[in-house]
């Protein structure tokens, strides 16, 4: 398991979009936050990266908190005006990382639109196996996050990294050691995917977690399955739904896992509107009692 010398080896952050960033980040330090990832949606046009970045870190002055990623998630697999400008933004974030003292770049793999997952493999790694390398140089990691976005294996069009049987297809055409996952055990439980033996399984490939959980109604799946106009599943903060996330933590440190959960809001259908920060600083704090409380040493 290695030797845990404080209880920030795993940082508990949130994600917060770029153009709420610099307001933000200022209201959310006091409450505790160890890191923030900044996304940019589906774009980075506009952004001075480089001096967004400075004043990013000039906020975290005299907190101990991080920029654990930034994120882009739109499609670079088509070929097309939108896939060109994708690549380039994600080449744009690539070059600038280290501005936001950040070594991750997150975001969907993209998909050719509607056909099966294995027919964009090839796309996959001629566009990744670039970026890929040109992440390795600079000492950057590429995480995918695990959204299906509302597709499946057979059509979609945001992101194919959704199930084990792509991550395996995704990993033997591209096997970087800096390409890897943006996990959330959320987006499995949807899926009614038990997440604990896929998170044993590929803890490895784990560069960074979002903190969503989810509640699943197995009395509506039990009577009416998943097809029906009834939901089943609800998509919540964590210490809200249904994950364990003591032995969530557990696992991500029992394999040496020093990266960072950020809980992914505006989704709980409770904790929203007025309530959403209510709902965040109680699930932060949540996930930092489950990594432990406070560190103690006392010698002998």
């Amino acid at each position: 398991m290695g030797n845990i010398k404080d209880l920030n080896d795993i940082r508990i952050g949130t994600i917060v979009h770029a153009d709420q960033a610099l307001k933000l980040i200022p209201q959310l330090l006091p409450y505790g936050f160890e890191s923030f990832e900044i996304t940019f949606g589906d774009s980075c046009d506009g952004y001075d990266l480089r001096e967004f970045g400075k004043q990013v870190t000039e906020l975290l002055e005299g907190y101990d908190c991080v920029i654990s990623c930034l994120g882009l998630y739109s499609n670079p697999l088509v070929e097309d005006a939108y896939g060109e400008k994708t690549i380039k933004g994600w080449e744009r974030i690539i070059d600038n990382l280290d501005a936001f003292g950040s070594n991750i770049v997150a975001g969907f793999t993209g998909r050719i639109p509607d056909v099966p997952v294995d027919q964009s493999i090839g796309r996959y790694k001629t566009v990744f196996g670039e970026l890929a390398k040109r992440a390795a140089d600079k000492g950057v990691k590429i995480a995918f996050e695990n959204c299906n976005m509302g597709g499946d294996w057979n059509k979609g069009y945001h992101n194919m990294a959704f199930c084990e049987r792509a991550w395996e297809l995704m990993f033997d055409a591209l096997p970087d050691e800096n390409i890897g996952l943006q996990w959330e055990p959320c987006h499995q439980m949807v899926q009614l995917v038990d997440p604990m033996p896929q998170l044993r399984k590929w803890v490895k490939k784990m560069f960074c977690l979002h903190g969503k959980d989810a509640t699943v109604d197995w009395d509506a799946v039990s009577a009416r399955g998943i097809l029906c106009s009834e939901p089943f599943a609800w998509h919540r903060t964590p210490g809200f739904g249904d994950s364990n996330w003591t032995d969530i933590i557990s696992i991500l440190r029992m394999n040496g896992f020093t990266g960072s959960i950020d809980i992914e809001g505006y989704h709980d259908p409770v904790y929203r509107g007025d309530l959403e920060w209510t709902g965040q600083v109680y699930g932060l704090n949540y996930l930092k009692s489950c990594k432990g409380g406070e560190f103690i040493k006392i010698d002998l």
